[in-house]
């Protein structure tokens, strides 16, 4: 399983970045990655700059996205959307992406039940509930 550390991460996404600008061979993920930065013009500065942003803290208490969190989490739900997991994912997406008319504001939306339902696990400390996160989908599609 890829289990990334944070650093490991951060470093892929600046390379994505780097190499989409260079106009380099990038793999699957990386093109995916990259096509997720283009989409967020307000981190492309910072992904220009890894010596200043690698060990750079965003702290929610302060207002603060941290852009590397926002991205990878684009990726996950890009990943969840390719298998259809949890199943049933798919469907709801398509069913919001159309509703709201735009697929990026639809994968920010299914973010919010993504962000959920990982915070009410790691509070609890239960596995990550799937029937939670379809149903906030749902919700949200209505």
């Amino acid at each position: 399983m890829f289990n990334p550390t944070r650093d490991e991460a951060r470093q892929f996404l600046f390379e994505a970045w780097r190499k989409h600008r260079a106009k380099t061979i990038l793999t699957d993920l990386e093109a995916l990655a990259a096509d997720h930065i283009q989409r967020h013009p307000e981190y492309h500065a910072l992904l220009e700059d890894a010596d200043a942003n690698l060990d750079r803290d965003w702290r929610p208490e302060h207002g603060e996205t941290n852009p590397f969190l926002h991205l990878m989490m684009h990726l996950s739900i890009s990943e969840q959307l390719a298998i259809d997991q949890p199943a049933g994912i798919r469907a709801r997406y398509l069913k919001l992406a159309h509703k709201l008319g735009d697929e990026h504001a639809a994968q920010h939306e299914t973010m919010d039940c993504l962000a959920e339902m990982i915070w009410t696990s790691q509070r609890y400390g239960a596995p990550p509930d799937g029937a939670a996160y379809l149903a906030c989908m749902e919700g949200k599609t209505r």
